[in-house]
């Protein structure tokens, strides 16, 4: 049996569809009934429980043959990198008492960085924790900057017609459809392939910049006149504030934009075939952003 964490997001669903297609029992854990029941429509074992609950997650964790692990973000938490720490104390507490032998975690690139790159500095910690169970075989998955990050940007087009954030024009940074994170994380997990501490990069189909992504975009959602616009670190963090955020977790953000156009948050893994995954950023944008922005703008 494998577990699932984060069974209902963008990774975590991929995943386990991909194992109850190959007909494997999986207890697909998240913190709603409701919405685990379509992975219970098709055979999985429901596990509603919050990853901050060390005794549930033990209890959903014992007995399986493997499991994905990941440390859920929330942008509502008053200090983003505190829960974050509280959460991978929780994990790692809960992997150690169950016994488990073998995990795909969720980390991300840059994640051997201490410190300086915002959430990705949490993501380091957990990785540190996790590493420190012996008996636990543990597969850190550090995948490129998500390609879904860029869907908050078709309200942004809609509402004033730019695309925009504080990352350079200029910044070529490899980007990543959550979809192939998953299907490569289920391939590692029905494998079993690896063994001790190990991590692999993601890097997406290819390195683009803000600008091609931008044009990409522009021509997806019939705008081929869309213009990118930089913000200033002080325009994004009041951005992020006026969606609510606090002015920590905001500066958090700003932190990792900063790290990646300072060139501090890379990876370490040069690029090969390995690493390297199918979906380019043209496919997403036609199939999943011009969908997202055509979406919104219907409803406006």
């Amino acid at each position: 049996m494998y577990v699932i964490l984060g069974a209902t997001g963008n990774i975590g669903s991929v995943i386990t569809n991909a194992l109850l297609a190959k007909g494997e029992k999986v207890r697909v854990v998240g913190r709603g009934a409701n919405k685990l029941q379509p992975f219970v429509d098709k055979g999985g074992i429901p596990f509603p429980a919050e990853i901050r609950d060390v005794a549930a997650l033990t209890k959903a964790l014992e007995g399986a043959r493997a499991a994905f692990l990941l440390i859920p973000p929330d942008l509502s938490s008053p200090d983003y990198r505190a829960a974050q720490d509280e959460k991978s104390d929780a994990l790692a507490a809960a992997v150690q008492a169950s016994g488990l032998k073998y995990a795909v975690n969720l980390s991300s690139i840059a994640a051997q960085l201490p410190s300086g790159t915002g959430p990705i500095a949490g993501l380091h910690s957990a990785e540190t924790k996790l590493n420190r169970i012996s008996s636990l075989h543990v597969l850190h998955l550090r995948p490129a900057y998500f390609m879904e990050n860029e869907l908050p940007a078709a309200e942004l087009i809609r509402n004033m017609g730019i695309f925009g954030s504080a990352l350079r024009p200029d910044l070529k940074i490899p980007l990543i459809a959550t979809r192939d994170i998953g299907a490569y994380a289920a391939e590692r997990l029905l494998k079993l392939d690896f063994s001790g501490k190990s991590t692999r990069e993601l890097l997406g189909a290819r390195d683009v910049t803000r600008t091609e992504i931008t044009s990409i975009i522009g021509h997806a959602i019939g705008k081929p006149e869309l213009a990118y616009v930089q913000f200033t670190y002080a325009q994004m963090e009041q951005a992020l504030e006026q969606k609510g955020v606090t002015t920590k977790t905001a500066q958090m953000y700003v932190e990792m934009m900063r790290a990646f156009n300072d060139g501090i948050a890379v990876g370490e893994e040069p690029r090969s075939a390995a690493n390297t995954t199918p979906t380019t950023f043209e496919q997403f944008a036609q199939e999943v952003f011009a969908a997202a922005y055509r979406g919104r703008a219907a409803s406006a």
